[in-house]
């Protein structure tokens, strides 16, 4: 080894260097200073985003342990794109009383989040895996606990942690299998060491896979969601079911295609039925909902079962395919998140029929809105309908035909819950509805930046040949 090993890792080593002096400004300024630690902060993860943004060579480090893939590059600055967004909403939420002395913890606890999920998606070994995991996993406990005096907060911070605990000791164990049967944790050494004809080894990759389940909170894996949604403060709960979400995502398919190759008829097995179960069980309970964060997390969960499509045919455009929906979810959900967050920072409203009547007072708002549930439910010309018409492309591929039937199916069904939403700000009455709400200059460019994502990110084909490039399948 020497240090042009550390060259792979110039995104970790840059986000690092912003974590140190967010961490060092918020220890050493005075109140006075602290107005500027947002600001500054915003800048400097800017700044820390375009440095990385374009994909640079295939290489290992520390004998493997750290891998670097272009492919891998593109989905770290998609989770940049996306946090950067989360920090942009922020703003509005550190200006209230409750929170503005919280900046520093929030701005430190997400970033190191984050550098646990580039851990996740770079590693070479299951070692360095776990323990990116686990950086992102605890400190994303303290972030949904940061509402210190809500008690739904506490109570979400808990089921939380204790979900994840439960997760992480399952796949443990199913890592322990895996390396007993094989005796080695480095990637590229496990595919010509497990079978399929070796029980002990399939027990082991299903406790595994069990585990990043819980991650994505796919069903029945689910039943934390909800709650946690609910509880975290908004801006958090954005941050965890897009950018969490995205990167377990991305890293459940890397392992399935390079660590597990000799198992796919196995988990594609298993990944028919949790798409099934996931698309339907979460579009019914969503219809169910009231609570605009509880109606979200069902949307998400729905959505997780729509991303697993590009994973199950194992092929290079289904990688394509799933990065793809991963940058198109990003907008369409902060989008919808940015307008939840602002008016209950402004209102304190988040039940839907709170929401009737909005497009009179709010328009804007409605109509960034509008464009997130259009998205979000797959309707032309907008982002969301390219990405789920490609990746039920690449499951038809593959012969998946009744797979994507039922996908398609249910799309009908989650069209439904999103226009419940649309219905109530621009066709139902509110004789007292939300009054005109004054966004801050910060909030706008995230709601322009997702608004002008979902506009145009599926029109221009330059964004999926751009990701096209980069894949690999099995």
């Amino acid at each position: 080894m020497d240090f042009s090993d550390f060259l792979y890792m110039r995104s970790e080593l840059s986000l690092l260097i912003v974590v140190i002096f967010l961490l060092l400004y918020d220890i050493i300024a005075g109140k006075k200073s602290m107005v500027y630690f947002q600001p500054i902060a915003i800048v400097l993860f800017a700044i820390h985003t375009i440095v990385t943004i374009i994909p640079y060579g295939t290489g290992e480090a520390f004998g493997g342990m750290y891998q670097n893939y272009p492919m891998m590059t593109v989905v770290k600055s998609i989770l940049n794109i996306a946090t950067f967004i989360v920090f942009l909403q922020a703003k509005n939420w550190f200006d209230t009383d409750k929170f503005k002395n919280e900046r520093g913890e929030f701005y430190f606890l997400t970033l190191i989040t984050l550098l646990g999920m580039y851990f996740m998606i770079s590693s070479g070994n299951f070692l360095l895996f776990y323990i990116g995991l686990e950086m992102a996993s605890i400190p994303m406990a303290t972030l949904i606990a940061l509402d210190k005096k809500n008690l739904k907060s506490a109570e979400a911070g808990i089921k939380y942690i204790l979900s994840a605990a439960f997760s992480s000791g399952i796949m443990l164990f199913g890592i322990s299998y895996i390396y007993g049967t094989s005796g080695t944790l480095y990637f590229n050494d496990l595919p010509q060491l497990i079978h399929n004809t070796d029980p002990l080894q399939i027990m082991g990759f299903v406790f595994f896979i069990v585990g990043l389940f819980f991650k994505i909170s796919l069903v029945p894996f689910h039943l934390w969601t909800a709650d946690v949604y609910e509880g975290a403060p908004t801006n958090v709960t954005s941050y965890l079911s897009v950018v969490s979400k995205g990167s377990a995502s991305f890293v459940l398919m890397t392992l399935l295609y390079k660590v597990f190759v000799n198992l796919i008829v196995e988990w594609q097995t298993i990944l028919f039925w949790i798409i099934i179960i996931s698309i339907t069980l979460a579009n019914l309970f969503a219809i169910r909902q009231k609570n605009m964060k509880r109606f979200l997390a069902f949307s998400s969960i729905s959505q997780a079962g729509y991303i697993l499509l590009g994973i199950i045919g194992g092929t290079a455009y289904g990688m394509t395919t799933l990065v793809y929906y991963i940058f198109v979810y990003v907008f369409s959900n902060l989008a919808a998140f940015g307008v939840i967050s602002t008016i209950e920072n402004k209102s304190g409203k988040l039940n839907i029929d709170e929401y009737k009547g909005l497009y009179s007072t709010n328009p804007i708002l409605s109509f960034v809105m509008m464009l997130a549930m259009f998205s979000l439910g797959g309707i032309p010309p907008f982002a969301g309908f390219f990405s789920k018409f490609f990746i039920f492309s690449a499951a038809a591929q593959q012969g998946f035909y009744l797979l994507v039937i039922i996908a398609v199916l249910n799309t009908i069904i989650s069209l439904y819950y999103y226009l419940l939403v649309i219905k109530a700000m621009f066709i139902e009455h509110n004789e007292k509805p939300i009054p005109a709400i004054k966004s801050d200059t910060y909030s706008n460019v995230g709601l322009v930046i997702c608004s002008a994502g979902i506009l145009l990110v599926g029109i221009f084909s330059f964004f999926m040949e751009s990701i096209n490039q980069y894949s690999f399948g099995i």
